[in-house]
């Protein structure tokens, strides 16, 4: 099979990018904006629409496999790529990567990516555009095998076909209290996120966000469905570093504090601080997970920022120094890579959480359903927005249709045999 052209359309993420460090240190919000200078290179302002870039391989029979290139939410920060530029984005792909892609052959997915993803000029191509070009040579692989992502992704990386339903997690934004109820109406397997991004969210000593924490697990109860034990999962931004300070054996017992609170559930807790580095990080976040678990605690920390691409993931996943990663698709790359992260944690008894940003779209949280399920990750983010329904309609629904698709696959597969 041969791409025969190349199309490339802007186009909107589901949500904004954000200035981390400006919010960090304290900007206000006036309505949906927020107030003062941006800090983070390349802002104009401290929220910016996120933008995206699609980019369409026509194939030799016309079909066109589209993928998604785009940033996450609070782009250049924690050691990830600078704030996506359509236009440059363009302006690169077109000059570097077409010519590439009209001279490989997508339906050998891992080898078009490796040809399309070198160097060039002695660096590695930004990652959105691996993320976005990677989507749709996933697309045509599959169209090539008349199957579906997910077999590909098995076939490439000789794994079984997957079975088993990979648990949702969800994300509130600032509607805290309406987004929690939807997820537990719901019964959504991983909640609320609750973007514990600020001071005032997470309060003197940390507070404001333990009655948070205490009132998500008394709503659960309220109004859950009998026999329903979600596990509880809070992003703190590096909150508990930032108000406690950066000991780690002051941040293990907050986060011990965290879970007994709420013992009938499991915590996890992501990005409890940030220690500066990756180096730094990976050393740090040994040493709190060895501290939990020498106590049996129920709270399991997850990585997220100075963890962006596969080889992070591999220092973190090797150095047992998270009990889950998050693989924030957009800073890994190829989706390639972001398959061979979720392998790698299993290689090394570390969880694997398969996430992403709000700022994704309808396309490239579709692809990444097909990685999680096709490697079985133990989570996976219902994306993109920061609204519950339509994230978890996108991702949930792909699941349900995949692996409706894969089970009569095996069935024909028994039957022929």
């Amino acid at each position: 099979m041969q791409i025969k052209d190349v199309l490339l359309a802007p186009g909107n993420g589901a949500f904004f990018y954000d200035d981390q460090a400006a919010i960090r240190a304290g900007a206000g919000q006036d309505g949906f904006i927020y107030v003062g200078k941006p800090l983070t290179p390349g802002f104009r302002t401290i929220r910016v629409p996120a933008a995206c870039l699609s980019v369409g391989l026509v194939l030799e029979d016309d079909t066109v496999a589209w993928g998604d290139m785009m940033g996450v939410q609070y782009s250049g920060a924690g050691g990830r790529d600078p704030l996506f530029d359509a236009a440059e984005i363009k302006d690169l792909t077109s000059r570097v990567v077409v010519p590439r892609l009209l001279n490989v052959d997508p339906s050998r997915f891992l080898a078009a990516c490796s040809s399309a993803f070198e160097l060039h000029d002695g660096e590695r191509l930004p990652l959105s555009i691996e993320y976005g070009v990677s989507q749709a040579l996933l697309c045509a692989a599959a169209h090539a095998a008349r199957s579906t992502m997910a077999e590909v992704i098995c076939t490439e990386f000789g794994l079984s076909m997957p079975h088993r339903r990979v648990p949702i997690y969800c994300q509130s934004g600032d509607a805290r209290e309406i987004n929690v109820d939807k997820m537990i109406l719901k019964g959504v397997d991983v909640l609320p996120h609750g973007l514990i991004n600020s001071r005032s969210k997470f309060g003197v000593g940390g507070e404001t966000f333990l009655d948070f924490v205490r009132w998500v697990a008394h709503r659960v109860k309220q109004i859950g469905q009998p026999g329903y034990h979600p596990v509880l999962h809070f992003d703190v931004y590096g909150w508990i570093g930032m108000e406690i300070g950066l000991d780690v054996q002051r941040i293990a017992d907050f986060i011990s504090k965290v879970a007994d609170e709420v013992p009938e559930l499991t915590v996890n807790i992501e990005s409890p601080a940030d220690f500066g580095s990756t180096s730094a990080q990976v050393d740090n976040y040994a040493q709190i997970v060895g501290i939990l678990d020498a106590r049996a605690s129920r709270a399991r920390i997850v990585v997220d920022e100075r963890c962006n691409t596969l080889e992070d993931v591999r220092l973190f996943a090797e150095a047992k120094a998270t009990h889950l990663v998050q693989i924030k698709t957009p800073d890994v790359g190829s989706i390639a890579d972001s398959a061979r992260a979720v392998l790698l944690c299993k290689e090394n008894n570390v969880g694997a959480y398969v996430g992403g940003s709000c700022s994704e779209t309808d396309l490239s949280a579709r692809a990444t359903v097909h990685i999680s399920v096709a490697t079985q990750a133990d989570m996976m983010l219902a994306k993109p927005g920061m609204g519950v329904d339509e994230g978890l309609s996108i991702v949930g629904n792909e699941q349900n249709r995949l692996l409706a698709m894969l089970d009569r696959r095996r069935e024909q597969n028994l039957k022929a045999a």
